[in-house]
């Protein structure tokens, strides 16, 4: 797979000084990412740990993913204007509601932005208000003036598109449920490009959580694989070949297939070893503390379920 070794990732123009200082990934000629620090948020890294993008429409820009904070989103903006610098931003494009994606969307909506998100966003935004507490507990006062969450202003299904001069985007939803109900994916078949959001990690462990569900997470992966796709960029880490995926389809599946058994037998979460895969493989950040969290997180749904 291809992969960007951290002295490449971050070795794009030093566009301007700021509190982030962005570097930009070339992906396409349309389409400029930033790749997010493998860790969670901390001060060292102001809580930018996710991927976002910024696609040339023709006759405007779309941004996927709104980033952590108001004062990054103004910087994403500075570092989208040094390419183009005549270019209004039409939409952006919110892949789940997680707050390190959606907290910089108000800078974005300030210049006439439509903030666009699944069905399900605004709903999960209001039903998890603990979910935006804690940049405010890691984050100083200055990063996070101005930062606020707020409602996207469309709601969105399978298919939705996004019209520009040039190209169109459309978005997915391969599944009800991946690791959240509002995860959704970008496409644009101009660009052989989809952008994942948290469908896809390399380089970092997968969080499945409560809210997850295996099984649709792993038919959004297959579905994501059959449009055979140039280039898949998750929402975290630095690989964006076409098997990017694949890591996170193999770990799910180990995941599903191994504990569902191991439950069946009556042996306890806390016993439960998964067969190797590629993320242990290649050690990746927190993959053994995780991994437990995991398997303990699919254990207790199977123990509703059965």
């Amino acid at each position: 797979m291809k992969k960007l070794i951290i002295a490449t990732l971050f070795a794009g123009s030093s566009l301007f000084a700021g509190i982030y200082n962005l570097k930009s990934v070339k992906i396409t000629k349309d389409i400029t990412c930033v790749i997010g620090d493998f860790n969670p948020p901390k001060k060292s890294n102001n809580g930018f740990v996710s991927n976002m993008c910024f696609v040339d429409m023709g006759d405007s820009l779309v941004v996927l993913d709104a980033g952590p904070t108001y004062k990054f989103a103004k910087e994403f903006y500075a570092l989208m204007q040094k390419e183009y610098p005549k270019k209004r931003v039409s939409s952006v494009v919110l892949t789940n509601y997680h707050d390190d994606r959606v907290q910089g969307a108000s800078f974005f909506k300030e210049l006439g932005a439509k903030i666009v998100g699944h069905k399900t966003i605004n709903d999960d935004i209001k039903k998890n208000p603990g979910k935006f507490e804690r940049m405010k507990q890691i984050l100083p006062k200055d990063i996070l003036e101005g930062t606020k969450v707020i409602p996207a202003d469309i709601l969105v299904e399978d298919g939705y598109k996004i019209k520009g001069s040039k190209k169109t985007l459309t978005i997915l939803k391969p599944s009800k449920v991946s690791e959240e109900r509002s995860d959704i994916a970008v496409y644009s078949p101009d660009d052989s490009f989809v952008f994942a959001g948290n469908m896809v990690f390399n380089g970092r462990m997968l969080n499945y959580t409560k809210h997850s569900s295996v099984d649709g997470w792993i038919e959004a992966l297959e579905k994501i694989a059959k449009l055979n796709a140039k280039y898949v960029l998750g929402g975290h880490g630095a690989e964006y070949d076409k098997e990017s995926y694949k890591p996170s389809l193999e770990y799910l599946k180990v995941l599903r297939d191994t504990v569902k058994k191991e439950h069946k037998k009556g042996t306890e979460a806390i016993d439960i070893k998964l067969p190797e895969t590629t993320f242990e493989k290649e050690n990746i950040p927190y993959f053994k503390q995780l991994n437990y969290n995991n398997i303990s997180n699919y254990y207790d749904q199977l123990e509703w379920v059965e």
